[in-house]
């Protein structure tokens, strides 16, 4: 678990007693987290991450392998982060509706580290709107991933091809949370306002949505030579 303490803890809910484990302190308030594998990804309030390897959390890596932290390849606060399947990179999301893509261990030169705009639309008036990005799920089978954003909409993109498969129809508010069953055949969207406007007078109920998910939603397409 991560706090506005400013620390992640590791808990053991078989412990008899006192259930928290290690707790490692960390430099600002925690945004945002996850955990794949042997893999701790940490978003703090200052923008930076910090990589654990569970086998080892006395010490973080960066996506150099070096014992320091990072910074998030995005210009604003860490909304969320997730680790692709394979292990081999993440996800970032921020409040300028853009999610940025970094490896491990990229080359320097390389080009595979990449960001992209999202969740922004046009309000009446033809000035756009910056909607901030909540969440991100991977499929367990394709690899291709959703965002949830305040827009309410929930999109799903090919971040090989670098391409948006496709975008559900918009919900009533916010997308606050989401993620993909063991295999892949539902995504459960939670949609509830998360305060990005301030206080509402009549704010839409939180609902919990669960969705199929059809090959063709996710599946990565061939590229067009």
């Amino acid at each position: 678990s991560g706090s506005w303490d400013k620390t992640i803890k590791i808990w053991d809910s078989k412990r008899v007693g006192n259930k928290n484990v290690q707790a490692i302190q960390q430099p600002d308030k925690v945004f945002a987290m996850d955990v794949f594998g042997y893999k701790v990804i940490v978003g703090h309030a200052g923008r930076t991450l910090r990589i654990y390897d569970l086998r080892k959390l006395d010490s973080s890596i960066d996506p150099a392998g070096t014992q320091t932290h990072s910074e998030s390849p995005l210009k604003y606060q860490t909304r969320c982060v997730k680790v692709f399947p394979d292990q081999t990179a993440y996800a970032v999301g921020s409040i300028e509706g853009r999610v940025g893509v970094e490896y491990f261990k990229a080359d320097p030169d390389s080009k595979s580290k990449f960001a992209f705009r999202c969740h922004r639309s046009k309000d009446k008036d033809g000035n756009e709107v910056i909607n901030p990005v909540n969440a991100i799920a991977f499929h367990p089978t394709y690899g291709t991933f959703a965002t949830g954003g305040c827009d309410g909409l929930v999109n799903i993109w090919d971040a090989k091809n670098k391409k948006k498969l496709c975008q559900f129809a918009r919900y009533d508010t916010s997308i606050s949370s989401l993620d993909f069953n063991s295999d892949g055949s539902k995504l459960a969207i939670a949609s509830s306002y998360t305060y990005e406007r301030g206080e509402l007078r009549n704010p839409i109920p939180d609902s919990i949505i669960i969705r199929n998910i059809q090959d063709e939603d996710v599946k990565p397409k061939p590229k067009i030579k």
